[in-house]
């Protein structure tokens, strides 16, 4: 790397100092006080609306979008992606949507390789609850891909549109460890670990897994596996067993989804949004999207993206900095 390379990467790690620092110190300071300074600096609200077509205000339609990996990275916005997927701001729009009678519609842009079965869940139900509580319909457009936690998410709707190339299905669980316990071994490291019970340590890389083990992962895996099969099963009106006959994680292209039924029509979230329109009598409607307000985080975020640029330490640096090491389950395609 060029010296104006690496003093770009030192800026930016004394970025991030800085931003754990404000981090830990809002988490200490009453709420009330923050929404004063919040206010005083025009940032007192979550979100707010970006119309995109002008229409009836007395009957509305929600365009979300889930771009990115389903997981619930807490409230702070990683500093070297300010666009990345906020699961509490999505849950919020839902939340609105739900007690916002003027919203008659929604469309949901889905960009995501899946992520975390208990982010999923939550999504797949706050959709189920919308459609049963307000009985309004929800289409979904999907993007470049709509994997594993991406196809849960869209089950539920009542039309689901993908382009030929949309990269989907992927039905199904994993849970990865990592086993390095021969490696230790090659160099003379060993590990003390002091536990409760046999399974405290489950996963633990340092070992090799036991049976019982694995039979417990592979129950808790399958039985994650079968509330899959019902969402999809449930969400495309198909048995079990045809679900079954395309859920063993293989993904397919939007052409081949939409043979095997787990998509509807080929077409972009343009053309999502005229046949939600049209089919359900709301061409006259406003159709808007929620916009996240501006905060310390995205602020720091768009200084430390023009420092260091795209790279592909950059990449690593978020990695790093954002992964999880805690084994858990995924409704996931791909590396987490």
């Amino acid at each position: 790397m060029t010296a104006k390379r690496w003093i770009a990467l030192a800026i930016a790690a004394i970025l991030i100092v800085v931003s754990t620092f404000t981090t830990i110190f809002w988490s200490f300071v009453k709420s009330d006080i923050k929404k004063e300074i919040n206010s005083a600096f025009n940032m007192d609200a979550t979100y707010n609306t970006k119309v995109i077509k002008q229409g009836d205000m007395g009957k509305k339609v929600a365009v979300l979008t889930v771009n990115g990996t389903i997981q619930d990275t807490g409230e702070t916005t990683s500093l070297f992606n300010s666009e990345t997927y906020n699961h509490q701001f999505f849950i919020k729009q839902l939340d609105e949507i739900l007690d916002d009678s003027n919203v008659k519609g929604v469309l949901l842009k889905v960009n995501s390789p899946g992520g975390g079965t208990n982010e999923s869940k939550q999504i797949y139900e706050k959709l189920e609850q919308i459609k049963k509580e307000r009985n309004i319909p929800i289409y979904v457009s999907m993007g470049s891909m709509a994997a594993s936690g991406g196809y849960y998410i869209s089950a539920p709707a009542d039309q689901i549109f993908a382009d030929e190339e949309t990269i989907t299905g992927s039905i199904g669980v994993i849970m990865q460890g990592m086993d390095y316990s021969k490696l230790a071994k090659k160099y003379g490291i060993e590990f003390n670990t002091i536990k409760t019970g046999p399974y405290k340590d489950i996963l633990n890389g340092s070992r090799e897994m036991t049976a019982a083990e694995r039979k417990l992962l592979q129950d808790m895996v399958n039985d994650s596996y079968e509330r899959f099969v019902n969402v999809v099963a449930d969400g495309r009106g198909m048995s079990k067993k045809e679900v079954r006959e395309i859920a063993d994680g293989r993904i397919m292209n939007g052409s081949q989804a939409v043979d095997a039924g787990l998509v509807d029509k080929l077409g972009y979230s343009e053309d999502a949004l005229q046949a939600l329109l049209k089919d359900n009598d709301l061409e006259g409607a406003e159709v808007y999207e929620y916009k996240e307000q501006g905060d310390w985080s995205s602020l720091l975020s768009s200084k430390v993206n023009t420092l260091v640029g795209s790279s592909a330490e950059k990449e690593a640096i978020t990695k790093l900095l954002t992964k999880n090491s805690a084994p858990r389950m995924m409704y996931l395609y791909g590396e987490e």
